[in-house]
């Protein structure tokens, strides 16, 4: 094949197609030379077309090839000094992924060629590979960049009225009955009419999908017929995978702009659970695919001895957030997903990884500091996972403000209290309204907290209250893999069972969970499935398994528990007092003199502070004023909501619960009974002093009416 070649331009980095032609870039501070590799078809064992990059600016390799189109295929080699000892690891037999590509032809065809070394070799890592990998990798493809959004703009839902629902792209839809066959499992899926139905129904404004970037499948997960089905193993932070796309080509592109442009259409955001703490290559050990290959020292921390690689992540490798220019990685991926695919925010897995300066998490650091300079990042959400696995990993409400996270100590809060823990009381309204001790101090808002009493990492809703055990023995590593201490409590027997007051009690419980999680202040987040009554068979990290165990099976719906659901979710939305912007004072209304929040034991009296101290308290009662919200509405104006007054009983017996005096209100409407499976307008009416019997694991909640 003739072609022309033109100097080209070292900005913007990747494949960039004008029209006319295609602009190439790529940053090697280290490497000797680099080869642009052009293919006819995916799976070629070597290149029609190898062009010799000439042009360097600031490390940048660039050149301009006129005629190339959409479609077109390729990749890179890159030659340079093999020194494993000094951290250096090129191998040009290797054809290596664009770390910007904005699509990826396929998947990887597990083969001893993707690796540097020979495997085998009594050297080990240190060995040197001639077998090309060309025919094993996919390819990086060309991509037309126009897309018709048709006027549609995105909802800009403010924080204190999110709903987030976590969800996995393929496990949402495999199994819906109602989706065509051919596109179940697909963005084009969640983008349905019978979903985005169903999400308005449900209640929720904003879907975080779990990883979508194209990711890698293990190695081993492969030859052991599991797979890597969350995704958490990243190796193209530009392209959509191809495996949730209907069709191939670069379609996976317009097919995820879709989905988004459908959702934003009926008012549901899109947050991405994104990646950028590791990459699929894993350690020492682990394939060339593509950083290693273009330039390992700088876009992976090494240890003191270069050979190896640091390990926050529990995966083999740690990207180089130090580094000025694998920021700039982690930064033109975050804008291209803003401004090019139109997403809402992020959710970063193990952001505590990308903190750390040279050992420890810095809060100050380079990565917050880049993002809160950055007029476009700045202003989507940005969501924490505020843990790692390293030393002082643990970083919840240490995240600079402009940052939510995932409030993991609010899911073990929420879980111990309703198992019966003991000296739960005080930590219970910590969290229930909004973790003040976490963020308050940083002038951050009740917002800051994530809710979330289940993840896709641990047992769905279904399976916290049936099992007291993990049962991972599918994923092939006896039982050892995932958390052990879940605080989960499977209500008197483990697994299923056909005794009617024990399934009546877990429904109970997951009732609980669901009314205190859209109760508390702070942004809920329901994972997919939970309102269905979801089983994983008590798996608690079915992160390999990609079948009906990780699946939603929509046939099986708990329709009773969706309705219920479905019902909560409407009645919080419906009512400020639940989603507020700005923290409980704690002192008296003017004009009122009622406080804005006040607690209450099951007597109907003031709560001392010796009470909130006692280790066999499990039961309280709490006051919200609907005249109490100190914040004001879009237009200034003044939000006057309704009062309610809850009752939460985590023991195993019936108590019985006085309503407090008619200072904080004469008449009352029960609203909400989980006991009784209730969300209602128009419920039982009480008077101020009056006796309620609470069932043992219940909630009830008034609504005052005068």
């Amino acid at each position: 094949m003739d072609i022309n070649i033109y100097p080209g331009s070292p900005y913007p980095l990747g494949a960039t197609w004008d029209g006319q032609g295609v602009n190439f870039a790529i940053f090697s501070e280290n490497a000797e030379s680099i080869d642009l590799c052009l293919f006819t078809e995916e799976k070629d064992s070597s290149e029609t077309v190898k062009i010799p990059i000439k042009e360097r600016d600031h490390h940048v390799w660039h050149v301009y090839v006129p005629g190339l189109k959409p479609g077109q295929l390729y990749g890179y080699r890159v030659h340079g000094p093999f020194d494993p000892r000094n951290g250096f690891r090129f191998n040009p037999n290797k054809l290596l992924i664009d770390p910007y590509a904005k699509a990826i032809s396929g998947t990887i065809s597990w083969h001893d060629s993707l690796f540097g070394y020979e495997l085998g070799n009594e050297l080990g890592d240190l060995s040197f590979s001639k077998k090309d990998s060309a025919h094993f990798i996919p390819k990086s493809i060309i991509i037309d960049p126009n897309y018709d959004w048709e006027g549609v703009k995105a909802p800009k839902i403010p924080y204190h009225k999110y709903i987030i629902y976590e969800a996995h792209v393929k496990g949402l839809t495999q199994m819906h009955p109602e989706i065509p066959e051919e596109i179940r499992g697909t963005y084009e899926a969640i983008a349905h009419p019978v979903m985005i139905e169903y999400f308005q129904k449900l209640g929720v404004n904003a879907i975080e999908l779990m990883p979508v970037h194209h990711f890698a499948v293990d190695r081993h997960l492969k030859d052991s017929g599991l797979t890597n089905y969350w995704g958490y193993n990243t190796i193209g932070f530009f392209a959509p995978d191809v495996r949730y796309a209907k069709n191939n080509g670069g379609a996976q592109v317009s097919e995820f702009k879709h989905m988004v442009k459908e959702l934003h259409r009926a008012g549901i955001e899109v947050i991405l659970d994104v990646v950028y703490n590791h990459t699929a290559e894993g350690n020492q050990l682990g394939p060339t695919l593509s950083f290693r290959g273009i330039d390992n020292s700088t876009y992976y921390r090494l240890s003191r001895n270069k050979q190896y690689y640091m390990d926050y992540t529990g995966t083999g490798n740690t990207l180089n957030a130090m580094s000025p220019n694998v920021l700039r990685l982690i930064m033109d991926s975050l804008r291209y997903w803003i401004q090019e695919m139109h997403v809402d925010g992020f959710r970063f897995d193990l952001a505590s990884a990308l903190a750390r300066e040279l050992h420890a998490v810095d809060r100050l650091g380079s990565f917050f500091d880049i993002i809160h300079q950055d007029p476009v990042i700045s202003q989507v959400k940005l969501i924490a996972e505020p843990w790692d696995i390293g030393e002082g990993g643990y970083q919840v409400g240490k995240f600079p403000p402009g940052w939510a996270e995932w409030n993991g100590k609010y899911r073990d809060c929420i879980r111990d209290y309703w198992r019966g823990a003991h000296s739960m009381l005080g930590e219970f309204a910590e969290r229930f309204t909004g973790s003040s001790d976490l963020y308050r101090n940083d002038y951050r808002q009740p917002t800051a907290s994530i809710n979330f009493v289940t993840a896709h990492d641990g047992f769905t809703l279904h399976d916290l209250v049936s099992y007291n055990e993990k049962h991972n023995e599918a994923n092939g590593e006896n039982n050892k893999d995932g958390e052990s201490h879940n605080r989960s409590w499977n209500c008197g027997e483990e697994g299923p069972t056909e005794s009617k007051v024990i399934n009546e009690l877990r429904n109970r419980q997951k009732r609980n969970f669901l009314t205190t999680l859209f109760l508390s202040q702070g942004v809920p987040m329901l994972v997919a499935g939970d309102e269905l009554g979801r089983t994983q068979q008590g798996n608690n990290n079915a992160y390999c398994q990609d079948n009906e165990i990780s699946w939603i099976n929509w046939e099986n719906a708990d329709k009773a528990l969706l309705a219920f659901t479905q019902k909560m979710i409407h009645f919080t939305r419906n009512h400020p007092v639940f989603n507020r912007r700005g923290w409980f004072m704690g002192q008296p209304i003017k004009g009122i003199g009622v406080e804005d929040i006040a607690w209450f034991v099951p007597e109907g009296k003031e709560m001392p502070d010796e009470s909130w101290d006692h280790d066999y308290a499990k039961s309280l009662g709490v006051f919200l004023n609907g005249h109490g919200i100190h914040t004001v509405g879009p237009l200034g104006e003044k939000i006057i909501d309704n009062s309610f007054y809850i009752m939460f009983n985590a023991h195993n017996e019936e108590l019985n619960f006085k309503i407090p005096r008619a200072r904080y209100g004469r008449h009352w409407q029960e609203v909400i009974n989980t006991a009784k499976d209730l969300v209602v307008e128009q419920g039982i009416q009480y008077r101020a002093n009056a006796n309620i019997k609470l069932p043992g694991h219940s909630i009830i909640v008034l609504q005052l009416l005068n």
